[in-house]
């Protein structure tokens, strides 16, 4: 049995909110067709305070807001709005341009909240790099989940467990969130080639090995493995097809081709961009 790849994230904060980042690291670049990862740390904001991440752009690319705890408000160049509870998807495909906004609704900053999600990105494949964008939101009743034996599965997004979400991916996708009441177990079969689990809180074990808690492990392909609750546990499963091809990243824009990375930072400083209706500030080039 092959050893599973163990990846520990860096710390570190956009527009003030703490995130934990394991994807991508310089061990591994993706997973299926996951090629960045942030876990938002639970952050409670004292009144006046709040997540604001201003107008920025993406191209080649889908985001994903999963949350565990507080609310978040979703605008983009489509002219959607949307305010995301916990439990539901937030999903936004950026297709060749497109630009979006998200930050603390203003009732919660003005009272006061508290944060804790994941935000992940999944790389389109290359004959949808250069599409139309897209903009959906799926409530937490739609996503399907199992219950079984201690263990609760919901599916996020893509196919997995016997479970299917109406989320609608662009490749072969497994994203899952798993409770494990203490001395359960779990089977994570190899329908996907590529599979990472994440453990956000508890303890928990890996084919007889304790997982660090916030850690991304990659596991083996082709092989199954088996997780065990040794507490009361909380994780991530993600994972898909592998990419067709590899993937450049800069700033906010993926892309098979540079070039087209290139572009979009030129379009982006000219201002020559799709705009977020009744947004003027914006996040520049760093």
């Amino acid at each position: 049995m092959t050893s599973p790849l163990v990846i520990r994230p860096r710390a570190e904060s956009v527009e003030g909110q703490p995130i934990l980042r394991p994807l991508p690291s310089a061990k591994c670049r993706s997973v299926g067709p996951f090629v960045f990862f942030d876990h938002m740390l639970e952050t409670d904001y004292a009144p006046g305070h709040g997540m604001d991440i201003r107008q920025h752009p993406h191209i080649g690319l889908s985001t994903l807001t999963y949350l565990f705890e507080g609310e978040l408000l979703h605008k983009d160049s489509l002219g959607s709005e949307q305010r995301v509870l916990p439990g539901e998807v937030s999903w936004m495909t950026a297709g060749a341009a497109i630009a979006h906004v998200e930050r603390t609704p203003a009732d919660l900053l003005e009272q006061g909240s508290r944060l804790h999600g994941l935000q992940v990105w999944l790389a389109s494949p290359k004959e949808r790099e250069q599409g139309d964008g897209h903009y959906s939101h799926h409530s937490a009743a739609s996503l399907p989940v199992s219950e079984a034996l201690g263990v609760r599965i919901r599916m996020i997004a893509g196919s997995g467990f016997c479970l299917e979400s109406p989320v609608p991916v662009l490749s072969p996708t497994l994203y899952a969130e798993v409770f494990m009441e203490a001395a359960t177990t779990l089977c994570v079969p190899t329908e996907h080639h590529e599979r990472a689990v994440y453990l956000l809180s508890g303890e928990a074990s890996l084919d007889g090995e304790a997982l660090e808690p916030q850690t991304l492990v990659i596991l083996a392909e082709g092989e199954e493995a088996s997780l065990y609750a040794d507490g009361a546990c909380h994780l991530a499963i993600i994972g898909g097809a592998p990419l067709d091809g590899p993937r450049r990243m800069n700033w906010n824009f993926v892309a098979s081709d540079p070039t087209l990375i290139e572009q979009a930072r030129q379009k982006w400083a000219a201002k020559d961009w799709p705009v977020v209706p009744g947004e003027s500030g914006r996040i520049e080039l760093p």
